[in-house]
């Protein structure tokens, strides 16, 4: 007789409940966000940015605080507008320029039209990193008034995903703290792109790893780019920050 599979910690929230949190959680992170962008764009300040690598355009750096690694690449994207680049720039997109094997991608629950919730999960034959990984986030889209259109996804916390979407087989259920773009109008139908990323601390990434992300970061934005100049230029709308 097998012995019961002990039950993870889970949290039973409403639906107004959730909805409060992640209108809290993704302001914070929209935040974080527009402030990355913005700091640092004539070299090394005094706000902990340190930039690892700038070529063609392209700018890769690093914060560290304590055990937690964030990562920021910025890019000029010419001839793509915001607007093809916003369609491109989701959870869903991301997940798979990070390793394609990800076997399922789905939007559990809309909060609002510019709210979701979704799960990501990475198979067996994924890189080690994502080898059975599971993510429960939310992504919540905006365009602030300056018409800088802004996309922030993270992790629930892992009691609320566990009672949204209970974890399933032998998945390990991973975390991403912070991730998302910033991505702002230039001339000729060009944009600047700013990607931030902030990994789990509990020794889910490994140092080798931390040290080739900046390699990675151009590769995703890049493929990124390709994905977006097939993209149409109309129909693409992004709710408004009253």
């Amino acid at each position: 007789m097998n012995s019961p599979t002990p039950c993870s910690r889970s949290w039973s929230i409403s639906e107004g409940s959730l909805k409060r949190y992640v209108h809290f959680a993704s302001e914070s992170c929209i935040q974080e966000l527009l402030s990355a962008s913005d700091s640092n764009r004539f070299g090394n300040g005094n706000d902990g940015w340190k930039i690892l690598t700038l070529d063609n355009g392209v700018e890769i750096s690093k914060r560290r605080s304590g055990s937690l690694h964030t990562f920021r690449s910025r890019w000029l994207l010419k001839s793509v507008s915001p607007q093809q680049f916003i369609t491109v720039a989701n959870a869903i997109d991301a997940a798979k320029q990070w390793d394609g094997d990800l076997v399922e991608a789905k939007y559990i629950k809309d909060l609002e039209d510019n709210l979701s919730i979704i799960r990501l999960r990475f198979g067996e034959n994924s890189k080690p990193l994502f080898r059975n990984r599971e993510f429960i986030v939310y992504e919540r889209r905006e365009t602030m008034e300056d018409g800088t259109l802004v996309v922030a996804v993270a992790s629930l916390p892992k009691e609320i995903a566990a009672g949204l979407h209970p974890k399933q087989n032998n998945a390990i259920r991973g975390l991403l703290l912070q991730s998302g773009w910033v991505v702002e109008k230039l001339e000729d139908d060009s944009c600047m792109v700013t990607y931030v990323v902030q990994l789990d601390p509990a020794g889910w990434v490994p140092k080798c790893f931390v040290n080739r992300l900046n390699t990675k970061l151009v590769m995703i934005i890049e493929n990124l780019r390709t994905l977006a100049e097939a993209c149409p230029t109309n129909g693409v709308t992004v709710s408004t920050q009253e």
